[in-house]
């Protein structure tokens, strides 16, 4: 098949998903092409049937925002004419899906079919603001296929938008061959030359991450044992954290390293994941520490808990509820048989229910079967 996928190229879940997906399809034999402003951040290596579009916005005095909603629209419509895509797959629906409705009604009669993939913040956050929720429910309605990252996240936007068609269930994959347990040990000694424990926390820094949890968590880890803390990504609470690792005294302890192509690699050295969400659709980090045999420790909200089973994998704990946080996190370091053993029940995990030949199967049947009513 031909398919034009449309992301946000920025470090979050839906755009790795949605390049992950690119890549994987396009090693199937697929053809390819990316429509976004900027080149995905995973988009990093060549590959003969991966192509990108780049949508060019006018910026115009009459403009106080320019239009990027129409801009992407005009060159979905254009790619899909030139290079005669047989779909569109659009991951996170604002403004996506609103655009390739307008792509297709531009095509009309030509068909475009239109797969939107609802990641999230797009449902439970953009979508569910007044200002935004008819639109969203507009193009999700309209779109010729919809699929979902988790149940919850299924749930969220029936309930949310009073959605009646059938949503999909994919959840989200890793690739287990990249994404495996791996010892790297002059890699390690780069952070924790004096064999301290390694503890890892990765994301887009928002708010919603809770990254100063991160920090609080890590103090109290810090306080029993010796360890150093990675703090892998970039955003708006950044400086936050910075300031609160200071605050506190710790920051020789820990290391923020920005945003980088290497995540499987870091991963894998470290002892342990933190991720004290407000809320997560799915949390993707916390598959990939899985699969490279690293136990977790996350909040039990959103999709979670349909990724990480409480006491196998590592622990689920109430979101804010640093202190027990802390006190699970200690508990695998301090016993290591356990933390290894929680390590190799993610990796079976992973390999079991989420690698990607398999997940990568399901959205080709999607899109055959979305092709098949069109």
């Amino acid at each position: 098949m031909k398919i034009g996928i449309t992301c946000y190229p920025t470090y979050g879940g839906s755009g790795i998903v949605a390049t992950e997906l690119g890549n994987e399809l396009a090693d199937r034999g697929h053809e390819i092409h990316f429509i976004s402003y900027a080149l995905p951040m995973r988009l990093n290596r060549a590959t003969p049937n991966i192509f990108f579009h780049e949508v060019e916005v006018t910026n115009y005095p009459l403009f106080d925002h320019p239009p990027y909603t129409l801009a992407l629209a005009t060159k979905m419509a254009e790619v899909a004419e030139l290079q005669g895509l047989d779909l569109l797959h659009c991951h996170y629906a604002i403004p996506h899906s609103v655009s390739a409705f307008l792509a297709k009604s531009m095509l009309h009669p030509r068909k475009l079919p239109v797969v939107t993939t609802l990641h999230g913040t797009d449902i439970t956050l953009v979508g569910a603001d007044r200002s935004y929720l008819p639109i969203t429910k507009f193009s999700i309605e309209r779109s010729d296929g919809v699929t979902a990252v988790s149940h919850y996240l299924k749930q969220a936007t029936c309930e949310t938008f009073g959605i009646r068609g059938e949503i999909e269930v994919i959840y989200n994959f890793v690739n287990c061959s990249i994404y495996k347990p791996e010892a790297r040990p002059e890699l390690r000694s780069r952070f924790a030359a004096d064999g301290e424990r390694l503890l890892i926390h990765l994301s887009n820094f928002r708010a919603v991450k809770r990254p100063g949890d991160v920090i609080d968590i890590f103090r109290r880890v810090q306080k029993k044992l010796p360890a150093v803390l990675l703090m892998v990504g970039d955003g708006p609470e950044r400086s936050s954290a910075e300031w609160l690792a200071r605050h506190y005294g710790i920051e020789s302890k820990v290391r923020f390293l920005g945003k980088r192509d290497n995540i499987n690699e870091l991963i894998g050295v470290s002892d342990l994941l933190l991720l004290p969400s407000e809320t997560e659709s799915f949390g993707l980090v916390a598959l990939e520490a899985m699969a490279c045999e690293v136990p977790v420790v996350v909040s039990r909200v959103g999709g979670l808990p349909e990724v990480v089973t409480d006491g196998k994998e590592g622990y689920l704990v109430e979101p804010h509820a640093v202190d027990k946080m802390a006190e699970r996190a200690l508990e695998i370091l301090s016993d290591e048989k356990h933390r290894r053993e929680m390590g190799r029940r993610g990796r079976e995990t992973a390999e079991a229910r989420f690698c990607a030949d398999d997940v990568v199967l399901q959205y080709e049947n999607y899109y055959e079967k979305t092709l098949s009513k069109t």
